[in-house]
């Protein structure tokens, strides 16, 4: 009988790719990886994995308790918003210590115009409020029925995604199916190419798809920023070092493996 200590890592994460990868490698420890299995093709994560929901929050509960779950590191997207709270509040329940591993957001610099708004629903709003008519959509195609009501035929749009919308409500517009990271270079020549006038985007942080914030400030665009949802109170870290000092520190395992 495996007597190891077990590690549920909430992923899907450029994070959580990271720190699965320093996990597996030890021997000390057991790590299953969770995946929501939103997208076609995920990305590989060491370890054991499962893929699929839990069946909200007493599903987790029963997940934590069946299958003996010493700690629960959430590393799921900045804006992966219920999972966080249902992983809380499973936690709660059943005395399993959680960390959330959530990398830190990006920040307007000098030369940057940028908006925020708290949320989808406020970044359309905006965008019926104002005066754009070429706007490149970078949130995801789960958030594309919150942009319907500023389709209104006088707006172009041109939406990327990792994968092809089911639906595409906004008109007249072009889909780009791509996967960061980017380079500056290429942004730039995408947003002039398309004379883009307003970038939505949410402040998901990170390297993979900085590179349009650095174009659009080069290019003088402007930019509509959807800020990050809340997250419950509780230990976190930003760094996949930090998280894994944390899951040695709970075990009380060595940090040298």
């Amino acid at each position: 009988m495996n007597n190891l200590p077990r590690v549920l890592l909430l992923g899907g994460t450029t994070e959580a790719r990271r720190l699965a990868d320093a996990l597996s490698a030890r021997d000390d420890l057991e790590l299953v990886t969770s995946l929501a299995g939103r997208t076609a093709a995920p990305a590989t994560a060491a370890g054991r994995r499962r893929v699929g929901g839990f069946g909200g929050t007493d599903g987790l509960v029963a997940y934590l308790r069946s299958e003996r779950v010493a700690v629960l590191v959430d590393a799921t997207h900045p804006f992966a918003a219920g999972m966080r709270w249902r992983a809380h509040d499973a936690c709660v329940e059943t005395g399993v210590p959680r960390l959330r591993l959530e990398r830190s957001g990006w920040e307007a610099l000098t030369g940057d115009r940028w908006t925020v708004v708290p949320d989808v629903a406020a970044a359309a709003a905006a965008i019926s409020a104002g005066s754009a008519r070429r706007v490149f959509l970078t949130t995801g195609r789960g958030d594309l029925a919150s942009f319907a009501p500023a389709a209104d035929g006088c707006r172009w749009w041109l939406v990327r995604s990792v994968d092809p919308p089911a639906r595409l409500p906004l008109w007249p517009a072009e889909v780009i199916l791509d996967r960061g990271p980017f380079s500056v270079e290429a942004e730039a020549q995408l947003l002039t190419r398309h004379r883009i006038d307003l970038l939505v985007t949410k402040n998901s942080g990170g390297d993979a798809t900085v590179a349009k914030l650095r174009a659009a400030r080069a290019l003088g665009v402007a930019v509509l920023v959807v800020d990050r949802p809340p997250s419950p109170d509780g230990p976190s870290a930003s760094t996949v070092a930090a998280a894994l000092d944390w899951v040695c520190a709970t075990l009380g395992i060595s940090t040298a493996g």
